[in-house]
């Protein structure tokens, strides 16, 4: 039983040990190493339209492999990073992008809960300040007249 549990162990380490599989084909590789690094941050960036929670740099599917072959082309014409970014965003639209840019619409889609929280937090304040403040008001002489003669019963 020891051994098993040993060779389960050795197992487990082995497969921890190994890193992601990339899926970029021997053939797609530029010979320049210093593009290729740069080709590959890139396909880092960019969203597998297929698989979707994959970079394209992981990802087995088709239109992975034409982007990673898009990204090397516009490489090797002379594009830079940001070129290459703005030319598939051009062609796929903002969700190609693993990390979105920031422009008005991210922005207010990710302010808007911390500007509700803030408000409900001011709300929240505003009205506790509010109930200290107020003070019960003082009952009239027919009022305790009437209290008195409740109690006294």
């Amino acid at each position: 039983m020891k051994r098993n549990g040993a060779f389960a162990c050795l197992l487990l380490f082995l497969m921890a040990w190994t890193g992601p599989a990339f899926a970029v084909l021997p053939g797609e590789a530029l010979p320049d190493p210093a593009l290729e690094a740069r080709a590959r941050a890139l396909s880092a960036e960019l969203r597998c339209m297929v698989c979707q929670n994959q970079s394209i740099d992981l990802s087995d599917a088709e239109l992975a492999h034409d982007l990673r072959l898009i990204v090397r082309e516009r490489l090797k014409a002379g594009d830079t990073d940001e070129q290459v970014l703005d030319y598939v965003v051009s062609r796929y639209g903002e969700f190609v992008l693993l990390k979105p840019r920031l422009n008005v619409r991210n922005a207010l889609l990710w302010g808007t809960p911390v500007l509700i929280l803030l408000a409900g937090g001011l709300f929240v304040v505003l009205m506790a300040g509010k109930r200290r403040k107020t003070r019960p008001e003082t009952l009239t002489s027919t009022e305790s007249a009437a209290l008195d003669e409740i109690l006294r019963r």
